[in-house]
């Protein structure tokens, strides 16, 4: 994976990414993941998407093949009593949101699962358009 995550990482240059909006997947009405929308940039993330998933096939990963949908997730809300309120309050706050940022990286994560909230360690970073952070070894 990280091998794949640096050859994606070269491939792409830093772009904008533009937030906007809110929802749930699958819907509001039984919502399982929490999302803020992606209004800018969505093309550029397609393209390292599939990047980093022919990186992955490549080394033998299975690919996903359901279709990309760019989307910053919040949370997961299976089975959360009051979650649909949750998803429209999100949503109501969300309808000004315009947050902006310049993707310049990309972050590979362990989940840590299991005994209390999820938790999220990165195990490397790989800038775009190079595959290393100057002054810090490559992913390995």
């Amino acid at each position: 994976m990280i091998a794949a995550t640096e050859a994606a990482a070269r491939t792409a240059s830093p772009f904008t990414v533009r937030l906007a909006g809110a929802g749930a997947f699958p819907g509001a009405d039984r919502p399982r993941v929490v999302w803020l929308g992606i209004v800018e940039g969505t093309s550029a993330l397609a393209s390292l998407a599939g990047a980093l998933s022919d990186e992955l096939a490549g080394r033998g990963w299975e690919r996903d093949e359901r279709p990309f949908r760019a989307h910053l997730t919040l949370g997961r809300a299976d089975g959360v009593p009051g979650a649909r309120r949750a998803v429209d309050a999100l949503a109501g706050a969300a309808a000004t949101l315009d947050a902006v940022w310049t993707v310049d990286r990309l972050v590979v994560y362990q989940s840590d699962l299991g005994r209390g909230p999820a938790r999220y360690r990165p195990l490397g970073t790989a800038l775009l358009g190079d595959g290393s952070l100057p002054g810090r070894a490559p992913l390995r």
